[in-house]
């Protein structure tokens, strides 16, 4: 087996392919994810269908993958009934079972990454997109820090390697987080965030300012933005590299676009056309590739690719 770095620096080291859309492939697989608790539904119903999701992601040339516990959380899990207690438990559970998949490719350095979505995603109304939230600061650095104690105290196969703050909209949420992991300095961590436009987040700042906050935190190893249409990307890598010397990580959504009248995804995603736009991704200065809602393992295997021909810093 290869060897990990144990320093926080060098948590990255190597790693340029992360996987691709989650929920969207659970879907695929016939689970249901349209109640509050979205993807974690299926993780505390149907695990086997997390594990294979995982496992096609890996053996697409995934060397990072994602927990599935975006959605859990002690507010979220309150609002169908269910005790803190469970949601501290699904988020340990979802570690484990991502490190179970890793545990079947012995010969390959593959991250467990714990991802943790924005306040918004637990209101489940679409407010990560926007960032308009009613709660105050203090309610925000709470709700983070009650699941990020849960995989700090962690150990054994229930630890990640590393924390993703996913599709996060605002400056104020992102120094919330910040204030919130500030009794773990050792903790490693990559922040992303949701988009409005090419310059700017969801909430109205604009990008550099939040990653030069951000990069500013001594847990950071990467910055991103993720959940975004693939013809930004580009844009904002240029704004992310004029605010920080952290590596950057990118993660669009296929490529379709969302009808929200309809609730359903239009468009089509050709999974060649978007390897090709990884191959620029990483030339503009992406050290970290991957994507977000309605990829799947076939985008990724192209991204493997892109990689493998792409001339990229150890990161």
């Amino acid at each position: 087996m290869a060897s990990i770095p144990t320093s926080h620096d060098q948590i990255l080291r190597g790693i340029h392919v992360i996987d691709g859309g989650l929920a969207s492939e659970l879907e695929y697989l016939g689970a249901h994810i349209d109640g509050p608790l979205w993807s974690a539904h299926v993780l505390e119903d149907e695990p086997e269908k997390v594990a294979a999701v995982h496992r096609a992601y890996v053996q697409a040339g995934s060397q990072c993958i994602a927990t599935c516990s975006y959605q859990v959380s002690r507010t979220g899990y309150a609002e169908v009934g269910l005790a803190p207690e469970r949601a501290d438990a699904a988020l340990l559970r979802s570690v484990t079972l991502a490190r179970s998949v890793v545990a079947e490719f012995p010969d390959r350095r593959i991250l467990v990454a714990g991802s943790l979505g924005p306040y918004g995603a637990a209101l489940h109304n679409g407010a990560e997109y926007t960032g308009d939230y009613d709660c105050s600061f203090a309610d925000l650095v709470r709700f983070h820090r009650e699941r990020i104690e849960v995989f700090a105290t962690a150990s054994g196969p229930q630890a990640p390697d590393l924390l993703a703050f996913e599709t996060f909209p605002s400056l104020e949420e992102v120094r919330a987080v910040g204030e919130a992991l500030a009794p773990w300095p050792a903790l490693s961590a990559w922040f992303s965030f949701s988009c409005r436009d090419a310059k700017h987040v969801s909430h109205g700042e604009s990008l550099a300012d939040c990653a030069a906050l951000v990069a500013a935190l001594p847990q950071t190893v990467a910055i991103g933005v993720n959940c975004i249409p693939p013809r930004q990307v580009p844009s904002l890598i240029a704004e992310l590299r004029s605010a920080s010397t952290k590596p950057v990580v990118v993660y669009p959504n296929s490529g379709e676009g969302w009808d929200a009248q309809a609730r359903c995804w239009t468009g089509c995603s050709d999974p060649a056309e978007f390897g090709s736009m990884a191959a620029s991704w990483f030339a503009a200065g992406a050290q970290i590739v991957g994507g977000c809602c309605r990829t799947r393992p076939a985008h990724i295997r192209q991204v493997s690719k892109a990689a493998q021909a792409a001339v990229l810093p150890l990161a």
